[in-house]
């Protein structure tokens, strides 16, 4: 867990420390230029120099765009044999239509030259239907595109794949992943925080003949945004905490889901590891000067064993879920992946689930792995909301990734959009540096604002298809 957590610390302190070193060399370029030319030319340029980092330098991707995305799939996995005839893309391998499937293309992409400057789409087409999916700009490497939703009008040989801002090169290799339709089955999705369950399974968990919603933190730190209100730092966070609290269990109400099946544990934010390492030992709030979960609890329909003494304990948090498990006795469980997703709180969520399920009676058919946030990539999935979603960026050859896809209608697209705009969490206006900055790329690189929220995750998680990945069991 350590681990996963420096990675992305590092990542973050070398893409910094390039920063740095190019803004010093620019100083010393702009500060000869005003010498040695004009005094009010090293202004403008500094002005052009900043809208053109805004523009195209912004985005926090940290490996390069050439480098080919390693996958490595279960050696059992179905290949099925494709070939690309100018758009078309043809079945080599009898495919069938109406298996419940996700479907992977692996094919070589390369930027042309106006994909350095805007976003470089595949297009997949079918008739007058069109999803897009998108890549890096100045991509030159091997992607997977996400063609799950297209099974039917692919065995009968009507997919185009088309490139805008790149070109698709090589030989195309499909893969066929089939499963049971986790919908008609009990479904239980772990939350580390308010708003999670949604953003990752909003459209699964809604078409659910049975969901549970588990939500393991209150996410009461940096509430800044109450402390405007005039309440100081520890009644900020508690009522931000209280807030999300409610959140976690109202809104999975808008799909459906009964008050009964919506839990919120109300351990702390960011405690999560530091309780893992000391599993007796209670771990207070940082911000909210408490050190019992019960404040957060009181919304829950139910008794659990956390209740008896509020404890912020790695083992009451065990406990809480031992207790869920057998209530519920889900038969797939959705949780965050433990390497895809770098957050320590998802990490910690995750290492959780699998400790409770040690020994116990009851036992899910599948597990299921979702990933909020990457290490290298903060933009992905990239792409406008609306649009499909390719695998994203794998680089670990030696780790194997069976991916799981469900497709959101239009109206679901909507409904899920909805459900995040009832988070208070992303309901806070956008940093006015960050609001300039989606500016300048709407004029000057083509993203299209969310018509759904100013928060980036309206953008990453309204989209075609929902992704998971199946996860072993240890």
């Amino acid at each position: 867990m350590s681990q996963d957590v420096s990675r992305k610390q590092q990542l973050l302190k070398r893409h910094r420390r390039h920063k740095r070193i190019v803004l010093l060399v620019g100083l010393v370029l702009l500060g000869a230029l005003g010498v040695l030319v004009a005094w009010w030319l090293p202004l403008l340029l500094g002005v052009l120099v900043w809208i053109a980092h805004e523009a195209w330098f912004a985005d926090h991707l940290f490996y390069s765009p050439k480098d080919d995305y390693q996958y490595t799939f279960p050696s059992d996995s179905r290949v099925l044999e494709v070939r690309l005839e100018g758009q078309h893309l043809l079945m080599d391998t009898p495919l069938d239509p109406a298996a419940d499937q996700t479907l992977v293309l692996a094919l070589q992409v390369k930027s042309t030259w106006l994909g350095r400057f805007f976003d470089p789409v595949v297009m997949v087409l079918d008739g007058d239907q069109q999803d897009r999916q998108t890549f890096e700009r100045g991509v030159n490497g091997l992607r997977y595109l996400n063609l799950s939703t297209v099974a039917q009008p692919l065995a009968r040989g009507e997919v185009r794949l088309r490139g805008r801002f790149c070109r698709l090169k090589g030989l195309p290799k499909l893969w066929s992943f089939q499963y049971p339709d986790y919908r008609r089955q009990r479904v239980m999705v772990i939350a580390p925080h308010a708003d999670d369950a949604e953003l990752a399974a909003f459209g699964l968990y809604s078409q659910a003949d049975e969901a549970w919603i588990v939500t393991l933190t209150a996410g009461e730190i940096e509430a800044q945004h109450y402390q405007k209100m005039g309440l100081d730092p520890v009644e900020a966070a508690r009522i931000k905490g209280r807030l999300r609290a409610w959140d976690s269990i109202a809104v999975p109400r808008w799909a459906g889901v009964p008050q009964e099946h919506c839990v919120q544990l109300g351990y702390f934010c960011l405690q999560l590891t530091a309780m893992q390492a000391a599993p007796d030992k209670p771990v207070g709030s940082r911000e909210a000067a408490l050190s019992d979960t019960r404040l957060f609890r009181q919304f829950n329909a139910f008794v659990l064993p956390g209740d008896t003494d509020g404890a912020p304990t790695w083992n009451n948090l065990l406990a809480d879920l031992r207790a869920l498990l057998i209530r519920a006795r889900p038969q797939v469980i959705v949780m965050p992946h433990p390497t895809l997703d770098p957050h320590p709180d998802h990490i910690c969520a995750q290492a959780a689930v699998l400790e409770a399920l040690k020994g116990l009676e009851w036992q899910p058919q599948a597990l299921l792995g979702y990933a909020n946030h990457l290490h290298d990539n903060d933009r992905w999935p990239m792409g406008d909301s609306g649009a499909g979603i390719a695998l994203a960026p794998a680089f670990d050859p030696d780790q194997v990734l069976q991916p799981c896809v469900y497709s959101l209608t239009l109206e679901q697209q909507r409904d899920k959009a909805m459900a995040l705009g009832m988070m208070h969490d992303l309901q806070t206006a956008v940093p006015f540096k960050r609001r300039l900055r989606r500016l300048i790329q709407r004029l000057l690189v083509g993203r299209a604002s969310s018509p759904y929220g100013e928060n980036e995750f309206f953008r990453k998680a309204v989209r075609r298809h929902e992704l998971f990945w199946f996860l072993p069991r240890k």
